[in-house]
């Protein structure tokens, strides 16, 4: 089969591109509005983008109702946010979390999740979380129609006792069992795992 995406519309390109490009890591934001509540919902067009600076970005589009997302209007106000990464612990609670609850209800009285107060930023983290980016917005792009990209600078690191080693700052492949989103309700675990001899040309093989 060959598909010009020109000639499919877009309900069906996204279909396509989030059932094609799996698994994807999660980037759970917490961020709090005016009023003082607490927020917290998924994302799954996300990813780390370089160490130098330290850099993240999150694709976001609208609410079903055509309003900008809660997040983003925390984010667009306050220029930080907090990325928490998601686990098998934390599944349920983040999949709960992305209900469009109304702007005065918090995710987190809905799901049980505890805010905790970060180093650098205003937003809360979820203490549940296995890591915790405070981040502060690099860049903002609008893209398209109902469509953004928010580049943020990491500026703070919080993990779950044991997922980071103190001294190499190595991930535990034990203690951290991160999940990743597939397409609806579906996502997949990362236990599985299997290594191949060598490394690309001019990279460690664990780059």
């Amino acid at each position: 089969m060959e598909l010009r995406l020109t000639d499919v519309n877009p309900v069906e390109r996204y279909k396509l591109l989030i059932g094609l490009v799996i698994p994807r890591p999660i980037a759970w934001i917490s961020t709090v509005n005016e009023a003082g509540v607490n927020n917290c919902a998924p994302f799954s067009f996300f990813n780390v983008l370089s160490e130098e600076p330290p850099l993240c970005v999150t694709s976001f589009n609208v609410r079903s109702d055509g309003l900008t997302k809660h997040t983003l209007k925390n984010i667009h106000r306050t220029g930080e946010y907090v990325v928490n990464l998601v686990d098998e612990s934390t599944a349920d609670a983040m999949h709960l979390s992305s209900y469009e609850y109304p702007e005065e209800e918090s995710e987190f009285e809905k799901t049980g999740l505890t805010p905790a107060p970060c180093t650098v930023v205003k937003h809360p983290r979820i203490a549940e979380a296995a890591a915790s980016f405070e981040c502060r917005v690099w860049k903002r792009m609008e893209i398209g129609p109902g469509r953004e990209f928010v580049f943020g600078e990491i500026l703070v690191v919080h993990a779950r006792e044991g997922v980071i080693d103190p001294a190499s700052k190595r991930i535990s492949e034990t203690a951290y069992r991160p999940i990743g989103r597939l397409f609806a309700g579906r996502y997949c675990t990362t236990r599985q795992r299997f290594d191949l001899p060598g490394g690309i040309a001019g990279l460690p093989p664990d780059a």
